[in-house]
C-alpha cells in the first residue's frame, strides 16, 4: 500500500527517536561511557528487534531459521560494519557534546547513507542495492532526494564551522567544564567515520531482503516485513558495540558498574 503521507509520519517519529535517544545518558552520573552505552545498546539492539518483531511478524523463529547461512551472513556482516558507526556515533557525543554531535553525526549519518551505497553500486554493480547514482539522479524524485542531501552537508558545514569558531573562542577550562573530553578535531574525524559506516546499515537491509520475503509469506503484514531482517542487523551492530565496551570495562576496571 502507497502512502507517503504515513511513510513521512513514519519517518518523522524516527527523526525524533534519533536525535533524542542520547538525552537520558546526560542524566547518568555513576556509570562510565562503556557501561551505560553497552546497557542502552542492549535494550535498543537486542530487546527491541526481538519484542517488536515477535508481536508484529508471523512466525519469527521460523522465518529466521529458514534462511540459508548467505543470507544471515552478509546481513549480520553489514550489522558488524554499522556497528562501528553506531560505535563512534557515541564518541562523537563524548567529543562535541550532544548539541553540536548530533548535528555532524546524524547529519553525516544521513548524507553517507544516501549517497554512498548507490555511488559503490555504479563502481561494484553486484553488491545488494538497488539503483546506482546515475539512475536514481535520472528521475524526479531521485533529484529531490540528492538535493535534500545537498542541504544536509550545508547544514554540517555550518555547524562545524560555528563548532571550531566556538573552540577557538572558549578557554580550555570553560570546554572541559561544559564537556568533559572536549576534542573538536577528534570529535569531527569520528563523526564523519561514523557516518560512512553507518551506510553499511542500507547494504544490510538490502541483503535482507530474501528474510522480508520470507516473512511475508509466512503472513506478516508488509508493513511489518522488515522487522525480522532488524533482528539480524541489529545483533551485527550490537557485538562490535559488545566487544568495544568489554574491553573498555576491563581496562578501565568498569566492570563492577553494572
Amino acid at each position: 500500500m502507497f502512502n507517503p503521507i504515513l511513510g513521512v509520519v513514519f519517518h518523522w517519529l524516527g527523526g525524533l527517536a534519533s536525535g533524542s535517544f542520547y538525552v537520558p545518558y546526560k542524566a547518568v552520573r555513576r556509570w562510565s561511557w562503556e557501561t551505560y552505552w553497552l546497557v542502552g545498546g542492549f535494550f535498543s539492539w537486542i530487546i527491541c528487534p526481538w519484542f517488536f518483531a515477535t508481536l508484529l511478524t508471523e512466525d519469527v523463529l521460523g522465518v529466521l531459521q529458514s534462511q540459508p547461512g548467505s543470507v544471515l551472513g552478509w546481513t549480520y556482516l553489514f550489522g558488524v560494519l554499522w556497528g562501528f558507526g553506531g560505535l563512534t556515533f557515541g564518541l562523537a557525543m563524548r567529543y562535541l557534546g550532544m548539541s553540536l554531535g548530533m548535528g555532524v553525526a546524524l547529519g553525516y549519518c544521513a548524507a553517507f547513507g544516501t549517497l554512498l551505497p548507490p555511488i559503490l553500486k555504479t563502481f561494484f554493480p553486484e553488491i545488494p542495492v538497488g539503483e546506482n547514482i546515475a539512475q536514481i539522479y535520472a528521475t524526479g524524485p531521485g533529484k529531490v532526494t540528492l538535493l535534500g542531501v545537498l542541504v544536509c552537508l550545508v547544514g554540517i558545514a555550518i555547524a562545524a564551522w560555528a563548532g571550531g569558531t566556538k573552540e577557538k573562542e572558549m578557554p580550555e577550562k570553560e570546554k572541559k567544564k561544559s564537556i568533559k573530553e572536549f576534542n573538536f578535531r577528534k570529535g569531527i574525524v569520528v563523526a564523519t567515520f561514523s557516518g560512512i559506516m553507518s551506510a553499511c546499515f542500507s547494504f544490510g537491509l538490502t541483503a535482507a531482503e530474501p528474510i522480508g520475503k520470507a516473512s511475508i509469506a509466512a503472513g506478516t503484514d508488509d508493513l511489518w516485513s522488515g522487522l525480522p531482517s532488524l533482528i539480524v542487523v541489529m545483533f551485527g551492530g550490537f557485538t562490535t558495540n559488545f566487544i568495544w565496551c568489554v574491553g573498555l570495562n576491563i581496562k578501565n576496571r568498569s566492570g563492577y558498574e553494572y
